[in-house]
């Protein structure tokens, strides 16, 4: 991943994280809600940069090509 993508990744999760405690999410549905606000903080972090610097964040760089099938038959 990029340095960027690692940044943008840590705030998406911290987010979550913040929001999380101040809504106090308990279970599966709460902790869901406040994981697509924390993903949409970061979101919008990203477009914006992206938007100021004409340059997409997103890279392939974590990209990993399909292991071979080394199964015996």
């Amino acid at each position: 991943m990029s340095e960027a993508e690692l940044i943008f990744t840590a705030l998406a999760e911290l987010s979550t994280r913040q929001i999380a405690e101040k809504e106090e999410a308990k279970g599966l549905i709460d902790n869901a809600k406040a994981s697509k606000k924390g993903g949409a903080v970061a979101k919008n972090a990203r477009i914006e940069l992206e938007q100021n610097t004409g340059k997409s964040v997103v890279t392939g760089e974590n990209f990993l090509a399909p292991k071979k099938d080394n199964k015996i038959k």
